[in-house]
């Protein structure tokens, strides 16, 4: 299924060493789907990969906000608390169904394991007239595969993505976990984004589920450019680098060696520093830079949501 969906003012050649955007004044840029708690042996931490992209598109300066649901609980209160002190504006509805946990066990080489729970409250995001309101003012929204896993929020996200401005940014970052997704659900994903953030274990499922095997990960990533008219495809490979392909060109950047900590969250930062480079002028080259940069740093820190330095914002905290 191809994407006729088109960016007006973004034509279909471009060159990855020139700015492609140009922010808007009061430009809104969304996280939809899970927040939960990522339950560690030694403690939890705030976490859910659309909350974690748009907390850190914020520290850049710009208008983030996490979009999602909580329980009517205590973990619930404990998220709402924890990020009114980040200062992180959102839009979280209270259901009554639990919030939601991630059961996290890392390996030697600080690579998470999630046990995700189900029939939680991110699983039952409702959809208000608040949120109708929001997506109208969206300029950049970011969802995954995840949240998805259950009918109640999976229409919610694509309401709102139906209702999200024809030339904004759209990023599906697929985020595949455990047997939450399908061929379905994917390709009909990459019909609603026009940017796809995707990592090499991703790429080998993928090709299976589309019958893709024969073909080499870059060969891949331009399939799925082509097929589903996308502006870019970016491909990170944990310590091998990362790609950003578009239908002309590529740019790869190696991954800096760093001592890890654990990489809960790492792929969620270099989405968000990628985007909020590009919405600040940047060129895709330019952008990539500081993606590698933030993820580093994420993998050098405890948990998905630590506060970035200066030095790779640019922003006073």
């Amino acid at each position: 299924m191809k994407n006729n969906q088109s960016v007006p003012n973004h034509p279909s050649t471009f060159s990855i060493h020139s700015p492609l955007y140009k922010l808007e004044p009061n430009a809104v840029v969304v996280g939809i789907g899970e927040i939960l708690w990522d339950v560690f042996p030694s403690g939890k931490v705030l976490g859910g990969a659309p909350a974690n992209f748009a907390y850190h598109v914020s520290q850049f300066g710009l208008d983030g906000r996490a979009v999602s649901a909580i329980g009517n609980d205590e973990p619930g209160e404990e998220i709402l608390d924890c990020l009114s002190k980040k200062n992180f504006r959102f839009s979280i509805e209270k259901t009554p169904f639990p919030t939601g946990t991630v059961q996290v066990t890392l390996d030697t080489k600080g690579v998470p394991q999630y046990e995700i729970c189900q029939r939680v409250a991110w699983d039952n995001i409702p959809f208000t007239s608040e949120m109708e309101q929001l997506a109208r003012n969206t300029s950049t929204v970011c969802f995954g595969s995840l949240a998805q896993r259950n009918e109640a929020s999976r229409l919610t996200i694509n309401r709102f993505l139906d209702l999200v401005p024809e030339h904004a940014l759209k990023i599906f970052d697929i985020n595949l976990r455990q047997h939450f997704y399908s061929q379905e659900l994917i390709d009909h994903s990459l019909t609603r984004c026009n940017i796809l953030k995707i990592n090499d274990d991703e790429v080998v499922l993928v090709a299976a589920l589309f019958g893709w095997e024969n073909k080499s990960e870059m060969e891949i990533c331009k399939k799925l450019v082509t097929d589903y008219s996308l502006r870019m495809v970016v491909l990170t490979k944990g310590t091998q680098g990362s790609y950003v392909i578009t239908p002309d060109e590529s740019s790869f950047k190696p991954t800096p060696l760093v001592e890890v900590v654990d990489t809960v969250g790492a792929g969620d930062s270099f989405t968000a520093g990628f985007v909020a480079s590009l919405l600040q002028g940047k060129s895709i080259v330019e952008a990539h830079a500081v993606a590698v940069e933030v993820s580093a740093f994420v993998c050098t820190q405890k948990g998905a949501m630590p506060v970035l330095p200066e030095s790779l914002t640019g922003k006073r905290k």
